[in-house]
């Protein structure tokens, strides 16, 4: 059993069964991907892929708990030439970093920019996703960190450190009726189209507990993932507009209007989350540091020591996090 055979075939399942596309992105051939997955089940006495003629259809039952344990050998041999390299270079390497486009867009440009310039030798890749795509990705090691809120904390196999809280609000422009009202209550902003989030995208749940605890139905005219086009058709009277406070930018909306409460809807906490067992280099921990100075290199080690989910979440709990 050889490390390439395990990445082969952790590859191959994590590239739909196809191939040709996993030997594409591994710069290697297909033919000989397919025979040493061939070696390996030889040597296993079991099939890990079932296959059509020539075409794999299926992971075995088998496939899937062989596939599973390659995966966190091969996060292990990672971590291993991570502490091989911390000891020999501490300020150079590679770093990835999945976040939601509202996180990359308006709360990480001023940290991040801060830490590029402080580590010149690191290489930061960001990808972007659902809530949820991105704390599959950290769970399954393709990414070093994990920034979104709340759906990285349903996964045990990561450590998730808050970051900061933050609500919604509604903005409309300048000129639009409820500008006029005092302190407007959410009733008298449902009588306006809304224009607001996806389902599943920056706290939509928390958005619809908000009208339902009022016995409110909303008219979603307008759902976006993104708060940049949210703004865009609010500023075209389309409707009334529900965003992050994160995504209000005073001197780019100088045309919205804020109004109401900041107490209509629950606030949301943001976590910074990395597998547990994963080896952070020196420069990750100046990294976390760097986004949210409340999160110490210590209190991040004490918590990675912390096994019971529950009992890190309860240390964690005592931090007082910054709100946004």
């Amino acid at each position: 059993m050889k490390l390439q055979q395990l990445k082969y075939i952790w590859e191959v399942a994590h590239h739909d069964l196809n191939v040709s596309s996993t030997a594409q992105s591994l710069f290697t051939s297909q033919p000989g991907i397919s025979k040493q997955i061939r070696l390996l089940e030889g040597e296993l006495g079991v099939e890990i892929f079932a296959r059509s003629g020539k075409h794999l259809t299926h992971i075995t039952p088998a496939g899937e708990a062989i596939i599973d344990i390659a995966g966190e050998i091969l996060r292990k041999t990672e971590s291993i030439k991570r502490i091989a390299q911390d000891y020999s270079d501490n300020v150079a390497g590679r770093m990835s970093v999945a976040t939601t486009h509202g996180q990359a867009r308006y709360v990480l440009p001023e940290s991040i920019s801060k830490f590029v310039q402080e580590h010149p030798d690191v290489s930061l890749e960001m990808k972007q996703g659902s809530p949820q795509q991105i704390a599959e990705m950290a769970a399954k090691g393709a990414v070093d960190f994990a920034i979104a809120t709340e759906a990285v904390q349903q996964y045990a196999s990561l450590v998730s450190l808050p970051f900061f809280r933050w609500t919604h609000c509604v903005v409309v422009p300048k000129g639009h009726p409820l500008t006029d009202v005092v302190d407007p209550t959410l009733e008298q902003v449902a009588q306006y189209p809304i224009i607001t989030y996806t389902e599943g995208f920056t706290g939509r749940y928390r958005i619809d507990e908000g009208f339902e605890a009022r016995s409110l139905i909303p008219n979603y005219v307008v759902t976006a993932a993104d708060a940049d086009v949210i703004k865009t058709y609010v500023r075209r009277g389309l409707g009334v507009g529900i965003i992050s406070t994160m995504a209000v930018e005073e001197s780019i909306d100088d045309d919205l209007v804020r109004i109401g409460s900041n107490k209509y809807f629950s606030p949301m906490l943001s976590c910074i989350a990395f597998r547990r067992g994963t080896f952070l280099r020196g420069f990750m921990f100046a990294f976390i540091e760097q986004l949210a100075p409340h999160l110490s290199t210590d209190f991040v080690r004490h918590a990675m020591s912390i096994a019971d989910p529950e009992e890190r979440h309860e240390f964690c709990s005592r931090l007082d996090v910054p709100r946004i």
